[in-house]
């Protein structure tokens, strides 16, 4: 460190690759602070280049949204949204490392009024993972977006449709999509599983269809087919009634057709397909509100019903598992955890003897 002609204090120091780097004070304690910052980072190994954490966030999502490239067109579609609409807008001119914590917590709080919890919590993702990016590129020193808190989700709540209720719908819709309704409700594929349907899917002697495609409506109107959701082709039964309505349905038809098309043929989009039939048959039976994620939900009901257990659930919906399937529709099996304690109490009992009987009355002395 040496004093300029001009009074100013020059610091010195060698950064992590030997390069030396300056900086010039007014003061000498700001440039010793300064020069034991510089040397506790070298240390440490988190010394980042002041020059490579200058980017702006508009550059820097640019990087980060190519390395998105492998996943779904509608995932790439809701990052570039959030992107356009949110960061860039608010941060796009703004350095990297001019980005603080008290920065992001301010700006999470202003986006999520008139927002849901669900497009808040996107967005901190995404900017959060950009800098999680820069860090790993050696461009920050660490993600100013750890420690933000995320709106809590509200969870949709399910709809469930009774036996009677489905066939109330399906007598409302125009053929073939009666038939795809009571599809939908009985073996709880979704929308675009549905959609990407083909004939030799529908196995007829075993009464099983298999799900491999699903297809997407993009934002910007295309359509992609891609696997389920979870990746995982999965086989779905259908009841015998089912079966020999497809029979009849599908007769005729090559294995490579679609099982359901547009009224006018092509592809089935979903908004087409709410707008002008599903909807309307909603209003005239009488069970607004309701989407056909809904009928999901009814498949699963029904199934409990049944006496299907959760793991079954779970491989008929195609969840990553019966945790996640316990998650969304934990209150269907409460019926069932009554069963075990009855089952178990009915053991116990005969187990026990004397000892295990009871009036089933609870006293003082039993709750302490």
């Amino acid at each position: 460190m040496k004093k300029r002609p001009d009074g100013m204090w020059r610091a010195r120091y060698r950064d992590a690759t030997g390069r030396e780097r300056a900086r010039h004070f007014a003061r000498k304690a700001d440039a010793e602070r300064w020069l034991a910052a510089q040397a506790t980072s070298i240390a440490r190994g988190d010394w980042v280049d002041p020059a490579k954490a200058r980017v702006t966030v508009e550059e820097w999502s640019k990087v980060w949204l190519a390395t998105k490239a492998h996943l779904r067109p509608r995932t790439q579609e809701k990052y570039e949204s959030a992107l356009r609409v949110w960061v860039v807008p608010r941060w796009g001119r703004v350095a990297l490392a001019d980005i603080t914590h008290a920065d992001l917590v301010r700006w999470i709080a202003e986006i999520h009024t008139g927002r849901s919890p669900a497009h808040t919590r996107h967005t901190l993702i995404v900017m959060s993972q950009m800098l999680k990016l820069a860090v790993r590129d050696g461009r920050l020193a660490r993600n100013v977006a750890d420690g933000v808190a995320k709106p809590r989700l509200t969870r949709p709540v399910p709809r469930f449709l009774t036996n009677e209720q489905v066939a109330r719908l399906a007598g409302e819709m125009p053929e073939p999509y009666d038939l795809m309704v009571v599809l939908l409700a009985f073996t709880g594929l979704r929308f675009g599983e549905a959609a990407g349907l083909q004939v030799g899917d529908v196995d007829l002697a075993r009464g099983r269809v298999t799900v491999n495609w699903s297809v997407t409506e993009l934002a910007r109107g295309g359509l992609h087919r891609d696997a389920p959701k979870t990746h995982r082709r999965r086989a779905v039964p259908i009841p015998a009634f089912l079966v020999a309505r497809l029979r009849a349905y599908v007769k005729g038809k090559p294995d490579d057709a679609p099982l359901f098309t547009a009224s006018k043929g092509g592809p089935l989009r979903n908004s087409n397909f709410r707008h002008y039939f599903f909807d309307p048959a909603v209003q005239r039976a009488g069970l607004a509100p309701l989407t056909p994620h809904n009928l999901r939900d009814t498949a699963a009901s029904l199934a409990v019903a049944s006496g299907a257990n959760v793991k079954a659930v779970q491989r008929m919906l195609g969840h990553a598992s019966a945790s996640m399937t316990l998650d969304v529709y934990s209150g269907l099996f409460d019926a069932e955890l009554d069963d075990v304690a009855v089952r178990m109490n009915a053991a116990a009992t005969e187990a026990l003897g004397e000892w295990g009987k009871s009036d089933g009355r609870v006293t003082e002395a039993d709750t302490g």
